[in-house]
Protein backbone atom coordinates (compact mmCIF):
# COMPACT_ATOMS: atom_id res chain seq x y z
CA UNK A 1 0.00 0.00 0.00
CA UNK A 2 1.40 3.59 -1.16
CA UNK A 3 0.35 7.14 -0.92
CA UNK A 4 2.03 10.40 -1.03
CA UNK A 5 0.94 14.04 -0.56
CA UNK A 6 2.10 17.13 -2.78
CA UNK A 7 4.91 19.20 -1.58
CA UNK A 8 3.32 22.34 -3.45
CA UNK A 9 0.58 22.63 -0.75
CA UNK A 10 0.53 23.42 3.41
CA UNK A 11 2.25 20.42 5.00
CA UNK A 12 -0.20 18.99 7.44
CA UNK A 13 2.55 18.72 10.04
CA UNK A 14 3.85 22.57 9.63
CA UNK A 15 0.37 24.38 8.48
CA UNK A 16 -1.47 25.51 11.28
CA UNK A 17 -4.34 22.83 13.21
CA UNK A 18 -7.23 22.83 11.66
CA UNK A 19 -10.99 21.69 13.16
CA UNK A 20 -11.35 18.63 14.71
CA UNK A 21 -13.44 16.21 12.72
CA UNK A 22 -13.30 12.39 11.56
CA UNK A 23 -13.67 10.71 8.21
CA UNK A 24 -14.98 7.26 6.77
CA UNK A 25 -14.21 7.01 3.40
CA UNK A 26 -14.63 4.54 0.50
CA UNK A 27 -11.71 3.77 -2.09
CA UNK A 28 -12.95 2.20 -5.26
CA UNK A 29 -10.83 0.30 -7.59
CA UNK A 30 -10.07 2.74 -10.65
CA UNK A 31 -12.03 0.48 -12.82
CA UNK A 32 -15.14 1.34 -11.25
CA UNK A 33 -14.72 4.63 -12.79
CA UNK A 34 -16.42 5.59 -16.09
CA UNK A 35 -14.82 7.67 -18.70
CA UNK A 36 -13.42 10.37 -18.74
CA UNK A 37 -13.26 9.93 -15.16
CA UNK A 38 -10.77 6.93 -14.80
CA UNK A 39 -8.63 8.53 -17.24
CA UNK A 40 -8.34 11.44 -14.81
CA UNK A 41 -7.53 9.33 -11.79
CA UNK A 42 -5.23 7.60 -13.80
CA UNK A 43 -3.09 10.57 -14.49
CA UNK A 44 -3.85 11.94 -11.08
CA UNK A 45 -2.46 8.86 -9.44
CA UNK A 46 0.68 8.55 -11.75
CA UNK A 47 1.87 12.30 -10.21
CA UNK A 48 2.43 11.11 -7.27
CA UNK A 49 1.69 14.22 -5.32
CA UNK A 50 -1.67 13.53 -3.59
CA UNK A 51 -2.83 15.94 -1.32
CA UNK A 52 -3.19 14.99 2.45
CA UNK A 53 -7.11 15.43 4.49
CA UNK A 54 -5.86 18.50 6.20
CA UNK A 55 -5.20 20.05 2.87
CA UNK A 56 -8.36 19.37 1.60
CA UNK A 57 -10.01 20.46 4.85
CA UNK A 58 -8.04 23.90 4.67
CA UNK A 59 -9.22 24.47 1.26
CA UNK A 60 -12.90 24.30 2.33
CA UNK A 61 -12.17 26.40 5.00
CA UNK A 62 -10.95 29.24 2.57
CA UNK A 63 -14.09 29.54 1.89
CA UNK A 64 -16.02 30.08 4.85
CA UNK A 65 -13.33 33.15 5.85
CA UNK A 66 -14.12 35.03 2.09
CA UNK A 67 -16.53 37.88 1.78
CA UNK A 68 -19.30 37.30 0.90
CA UNK A 69 -18.95 33.60 2.56
CA UNK A 70 -18.95 30.55 0.11
CA UNK A 71 -21.02 28.27 1.99
CA UNK A 72 -20.64 25.11 -1.04
CA UNK A 73 -17.87 25.61 -3.93
CA UNK A 74 -18.88 26.48 -7.12
CA UNK A 75 -17.14 23.98 -8.73
CA UNK A 76 -16.48 20.32 -7.99
CA UNK A 77 -13.16 19.48 -6.90
CA UNK A 78 -11.00 17.05 -9.23
CA UNK A 79 -9.01 15.71 -6.13
CA UNK A 80 -9.24 12.67 -4.74
CA UNK A 81 -7.18 10.54 -1.87
CA UNK A 82 -5.71 7.31 -3.59
CA UNK A 83 -3.94 4.18 -1.92
CA UNK A 84 -2.50 1.28 -3.83
CA UNK A 85 -3.39 -2.44 -2.65
CA UNK A 86 -2.36 -5.89 -4.06
CA UNK A 87 -1.33 -3.63 -7.35
CA UNK A 88 -4.79 -2.29 -7.72
CA UNK A 89 -5.27 1.49 -7.52
CA UNK A 90 -7.95 2.79 -5.55
CA UNK A 91 -9.51 6.23 -5.69
CA UNK A 92 -11.83 8.02 -3.46
CA UNK A 93 -13.12 11.07 -4.47
CA UNK A 94 -13.44 14.15 -2.68
CA UNK A 95 -16.70 15.53 -4.10
CA UNK A 96 -16.57 18.65 -1.88
CA UNK A 97 -19.35 20.43 -3.69
CA UNK A 98 -21.53 17.45 -3.08
CA UNK A 99 -20.55 17.11 0.60
CA UNK A 100 -20.79 21.14 1.05
CA UNK A 101 -24.39 20.68 -0.14
CA UNK A 102 -25.23 17.93 2.12
CA UNK A 103 -23.24 19.74 5.03
CA UNK A 104 -25.58 22.85 4.74
CA UNK A 105 -29.25 20.11 4.52
CA UNK A 106 -27.79 18.95 7.97
CA UNK A 107 -26.78 22.24 9.90
CA UNK A 108 -30.65 23.50 9.58
CA UNK A 109 -31.65 20.95 12.02
CA UNK A 110 -28.10 21.29 14.48
CA UNK A 111 -28.61 25.46 14.95
CA UNK A 112 -30.75 27.41 15.86
CA UNK A 113 -32.33 30.22 13.37
CA UNK A 114 -29.51 33.56 14.15
CA UNK A 115 -26.78 31.32 14.61
CA UNK A 116 -26.95 29.49 11.54
CA UNK A 117 -28.04 33.04 10.13
CA UNK A 118 -25.33 34.50 11.34
CA UNK A 119 -23.20 32.15 9.91
CA UNK A 120 -24.62 31.91 6.56
CA UNK A 121 -26.74 34.06 5.16
CA UNK A 122 -30.36 33.13 4.37
CA UNK A 123 -29.72 33.84 1.04
CA UNK A 124 -27.14 32.24 0.20
CA UNK A 125 -28.48 29.53 1.54
CA UNK A 126 -31.44 29.44 -0.51
CA UNK A 127 -29.01 29.68 -3.45
CA UNK A 128 -27.06 26.98 -2.66
CA UNK A 129 -30.44 24.90 -2.33
CA UNK A 130 -31.27 26.22 -5.79
CA UNK A 131 -28.28 24.85 -7.10
CA UNK A 132 -27.88 21.62 -5.56
CA UNK A 133 -31.89 20.47 -6.72
CA UNK A 134 -30.77 21.26 -10.27
CA UNK A 135 -27.69 19.51 -9.91
CA UNK A 136 -29.35 16.48 -8.37
CA UNK A 137 -31.93 16.12 -11.65
CA UNK A 138 -29.11 15.83 -13.72
CA UNK A 139 -27.28 13.39 -11.17
CA UNK A 140 -30.25 11.00 -9.31
CA UNK A 141 -27.39 8.40 -8.23
CA UNK A 142 -24.92 10.64 -6.67
CA UNK A 143 -23.39 9.58 -3.51
CA UNK A 144 -19.90 11.22 -1.23
CA UNK A 145 -17.30 8.76 -0.79
CA UNK A 146 -16.40 10.46 2.42
CA UNK A 147 -18.26 10.97 5.74
CA UNK A 148 -17.53 13.83 8.46
CA UNK A 149 -18.14 14.16 11.87
CA UNK A 150 -17.13 16.51 13.97
CA UNK A 151 -15.37 16.37 17.51
CA UNK A 152 -16.24 12.64 17.54
CA UNK A 153 -15.80 9.32 15.93
CA UNK A 154 -20.42 7.65 15.76
CA UNK A 155 -20.02 4.40 17.61
CA UNK A 156 -21.37 2.94 14.94
CA UNK A 157 -18.28 3.49 12.43
CA UNK A 158 -15.80 1.12 14.85
CA UNK A 159 -18.91 -2.04 13.81
CA UNK A 160 -16.95 -1.90 10.44
CA UNK A 161 -13.29 -2.65 11.35
CA UNK A 162 -11.32 -4.55 13.79
CA UNK A 163 -8.66 -4.08 15.95
CA UNK A 164 -5.76 -5.68 14.21
CA UNK A 165 -6.20 -2.56 11.38
CA UNK A 166 -5.78 -0.22 13.71
CA UNK A 167 -2.77 2.11 12.26
CA UNK A 168 -1.38 4.52 15.20
CA UNK A 169 1.36 6.98 14.18
CA UNK A 170 1.88 9.14 17.53
CA UNK A 171 0.65 12.70 17.02
CA UNK A 172 -0.12 12.40 12.82
CA UNK A 173 -2.21 9.33 12.24
CA UNK A 174 -4.69 7.36 14.01
CA UNK A 175 -6.80 5.08 11.17
CA UNK A 176 -8.46 1.69 10.38
CA UNK A 177 -8.19 0.16 6.77
CA UNK A 178 -10.46 -2.68 5.81
CA UNK A 179 -11.90 -4.50 2.85
CA UNK A 180 -15.41 -3.33 1.82
CA UNK A 181 -16.40 -7.30 1.94
CA UNK A 182 -15.01 -7.34 5.62
CA UNK A 183 -17.08 -3.82 6.73
CA UNK A 184 -20.18 -5.58 5.10
CA UNK A 185 -19.62 -8.60 6.80
CA UNK A 186 -19.17 -6.98 10.61
CA UNK A 187 -21.39 -4.46 9.94
CA UNK A 188 -24.59 -7.57 9.28
CA UNK A 189 -23.52 -9.41 12.18
CA UNK A 190 -23.74 -7.00 14.35
CA UNK A 191 -27.21 -5.62 12.77
CA UNK A 192 -28.37 -8.95 14.21
CA UNK A 193 -27.15 -8.96 17.20
CA UNK A 194 -27.95 -5.53 17.86
CA UNK A 195 -31.89 -6.30 16.63
CA UNK A 196 -32.21 -8.71 18.62
CA UNK A 197 -31.07 -7.18 21.81
CA UNK A 198 -33.20 -4.45 23.87
CA UNK A 199 -31.64 -1.03 24.26
CA UNK A 200 -29.70 -0.75 21.37
CA UNK A 201 -32.01 0.28 19.02
CA UNK A 202 -30.31 3.67 17.90
CA UNK A 203 -26.63 2.03 17.21
CA UNK A 204 -29.07 -0.42 15.37
CA UNK A 205 -30.72 2.68 13.46
CA UNK A 206 -27.15 4.16 12.30
CA UNK A 207 -26.05 1.14 11.32
CA UNK A 208 -28.86 0.18 8.83
CA UNK A 209 -28.15 4.04 7.48
CA UNK A 210 -24.33 3.46 7.06
CA UNK A 211 -25.27 -0.19 5.64
CA UNK A 212 -27.42 1.48 2.71
CA UNK A 213 -24.99 3.71 2.27
CA UNK A 214 -21.81 1.40 1.59
CA UNK A 215 -24.10 -0.93 -0.71
CA UNK A 216 -23.84 1.92 -2.93
CA UNK A 217 -20.17 1.10 -3.89
CA UNK A 218 -17.88 -2.04 -5.61
CA UNK A 219 -17.40 -4.95 -3.60
CA UNK A 220 -13.65 -5.01 -3.58
CA UNK A 221 -13.31 -1.17 -2.56
CA UNK A 222 -11.79 -0.45 0.65
CA UNK A 223 -13.15 1.59 3.96
CA UNK A 224 -11.11 3.76 5.83
CA UNK A 225 -11.80 5.36 9.25
CA UNK A 226 -9.72 7.72 9.98
CA UNK A 227 -9.68 9.83 13.23
CA UNK A 228 -8.60 12.81 11.34
CA UNK A 229 -7.91 15.89 12.75
CA UNK A 230 -8.81 14.83 16.21
CA UNK A 231 -5.06 13.15 16.73
CA UNK A 232 -4.05 17.08 17.54
CA UNK A 233 -7.17 17.38 20.31
CA UNK A 234 -6.19 13.80 21.80
CA UNK A 235 -3.31 13.13 23.73
CA UNK A 236 -0.37 10.81 22.69
CA UNK A 237 -1.42 8.69 26.11
CA UNK A 238 -5.11 8.50 24.92
CA UNK A 239 -4.50 7.67 21.44
CA UNK A 240 -1.77 4.91 21.88
CA UNK A 241 -4.66 3.39 24.75
CA UNK A 242 -7.55 4.00 22.18
CA UNK A 243 -9.16 0.68 20.94
CA UNK A 244 -12.55 1.54 20.70
CA UNK A 245 -12.84 -1.27 17.53
CA UNK A 246 -11.96 -3.33 19.68
CA UNK A 247 -14.22 -2.32 23.09
CA UNK A 248 -16.97 -1.92 20.33
CA UNK A 249 -16.45 -6.13 18.93
CA UNK A 250 -15.92 -6.85 22.82
CA UNK A 251 -19.75 -5.56 23.72
CA UNK A 252 -21.33 -7.07 20.69
CA UNK A 253 -19.89 -10.26 21.11
CA UNK A 254 -21.24 -10.32 24.98
CA UNK A 255 -24.49 -9.20 23.75
CA UNK A 256 -24.62 -12.59 21.31
CA UNK A 257 -23.39 -14.76 24.21
CA UNK A 258 -26.66 -13.38 26.28
CA UNK A 259 -24.25 -11.38 28.53
CA UNK A 260 -26.15 -8.33 28.73
CA UNK A 261 -24.47 -6.86 32.00
CA UNK A 262 -20.50 -7.25 30.11
CA UNK A 263 -22.70 -5.59 26.89
CA UNK A 264 -23.89 -2.85 29.19
CA UNK A 265 -20.38 -1.96 30.55
CA UNK A 266 -18.56 -2.50 27.66
CA UNK A 267 -20.67 0.26 25.83
CA UNK A 268 -21.47 2.48 28.13
CA UNK A 269 -17.39 2.94 28.78
CA UNK A 270 -16.95 3.23 25.07
CA UNK A 271 -20.16 5.51 24.62
CA UNK A 272 -18.50 8.00 27.69
CA UNK A 273 -15.07 7.93 26.46
CA UNK A 274 -16.39 9.55 23.38
CA UNK A 275 -18.87 11.51 25.02
CA UNK A 276 -15.96 12.96 26.63
CA UNK A 277 -14.36 13.87 23.61
CA UNK A 278 -17.42 15.65 21.74
CA UNK A 279 -18.20 17.88 24.89
CA UNK A 280 -14.99 20.15 24.35
CA UNK A 281 -16.99 21.32 21.32
CA UNK A 282 -18.48 23.30 23.87
CA UNK A 283 -15.83 24.03 26.17
CA UNK A 284 -14.09 27.56 25.92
Amino acid sequence: MSESSDPRLPSARSAPTVPYASYLRVYEPLAVFAEPERTHWAAYARRGVVPTAQDELRRSLSDLVRVPVVGVPAHESADAFTAEVDGVLLVCPWRTRLRGWLALQELAGQFPLPVLDAALPPAARRRAAEEYERWRERNPDARPWIRTAVWQVPLRWFVLVADDEREYLSGERMRYRTPMVQARRRLARGLRTLREAEGYGGLAEGLVEVGSWLEEFHPRSMVELDYGGLVHALSADRLRADHSARDMAVGIAALRAGDEAGAAEAYEELAERWREVRERLFAN
